[in-house]
């Protein structure tokens, strides 16, 4: 029998008190604290309980627990198995003494009860609920994916990128899972200082790309202000808090957005990605301490695929999963 949940049982009278152990949906005393209730001795008890379940009334196996507990016998702390009785058990004893304090514990112990279910019950039902969101998170993600295999014919390596996308996105579920069943949420993320990317030196970088690209004379070309916008919402506050608190945060939202808004003519994912990554490596978050990438070129490429062609309404459980690659669990 584990430990439970342990109450302090005041008598009416203030003349005794028990340390009443609290488990399984009922409560469980020892025949020496029913002594101590009933004001008995526990021989008394003991042929109560023995007449109790040589009668049949109740069945030892379904009102009787083992439990060690550490007992002070003449200065030493012992260890010794020590037989619990339930709720049941107690009633009934009670009864056959004819005790006041009986009828007293048996209210007492209701009232308890009935609050630890619904406690309880409050619990299973928020615990359920979590499990539901983060198993709907975990299909919004597979659908995503589908959304993008129905849309474009893979290569390989974008393919691969895919299958690690929902690799990697399972294996944070199972992070999380760890976390006593929360859903799925960003955590573990960088708390340094944000080094920026401002304006200016995003379109010199971009300007810099389109010169290693042939037939790119629209590559890059603005269509408006949507990607300055871009660059300045991540960094935006409400009430002097960061809307984006983490670099990593910040990140996901900076590709989300640059694929969303089309802000150039041509190269808007590839644009994307690329000053994803320069974000990352100017924030240090690109590398792991090994050397490897925080995410793959393929998902990367995954990432940007799911991102053009997803619906605005999956944009959260999107920068959800992009935080997931990217976090210091990679």
């Amino acid at each position: 029998m584990d430990k439970g949940e342990i109450i302090i049982y005041q008598t009416d009278d203030g003349k005794s008190s028990l340390e009443v152990k609290l488990q399984e949906d009922t409560v469980w005393l020892t025949q020496k604290q029913m002594g101590i209730l009933f004001d008995k001795d526990t021989d008394t008890i003991g042929l109560h309980i023995r007449n109790i379940f040589k009668e049949g009334e109740l069945r030892p196996g379904a009102t009787t627990e083992e439990s060690s507990v550490v007992q002070d016998e003449g200065g030493r702390q012992v260890r010794r198995k020590v037989k619990f009785f339930n709720l049941d058990v107690i009633i009934s004893v009670g009864y056959r003494v004819k005790s006041l304090r009986g009828t007293q514990f048996r209210i007492w112990a209701n009232n308890v009860l009935k609050d630890y279910l619904v406690r309880g019950y409050a619990l299973n039902e928020k615990r359920l609920q979590e499990q539901l969101q983060r198993f709907e998170s975990l299909k919004q993600s597979i659908r995503l994916i589908e959304d993008v295999t129905r849309h474009k014919i893979l290569s390989i390596t974008e393919s691969e990128g895919l299958l690690k996308v929902i690799a990697d996105f399972t294996y944070a579920l199972d992070i999380l899972d760890q976390y006593d069943y929360q859903i799925l949420q960003i955590v573990d993320t960088s708390n340094k200082d944000v080094i920026p990317i401002l304006y200016e030196e995003a379109m010199r970088a971009i300007q810099k790309l389109r010169g290693k690209l042939s037939n790119a004379d629209l590559f890059g070309r603005e269509k408006d202000q949507s990607f300055r916008t871009s660059l300045d919402t991540i960094y935006q506050t409400f009430d002097g808090k960061s809307l984006y608190p983490s670099i990593e945060e910040k990140a996901s939202h900076l590709l989300y957005f640059i694929v969303k808004n089309h802000s150039f003519v041509d190269g808007n994912k590839r644009i994307a990605a690329a000053i994803f990554t320069w974000f990352l490596e100017k924030n240090q978050l690109l590398y792991n301490s090994d050397g490897t990438k925080r995410i793959a070129a393929n998902a990367l490429v995954a990432l940007t695929l799911m991102i053009a062609l997803s619906d605005p309404k999956d944009k959260d459980i999107i920068i959800k999963i992009i935080v997931n690659l990217i976090n210091k669990h990679n």
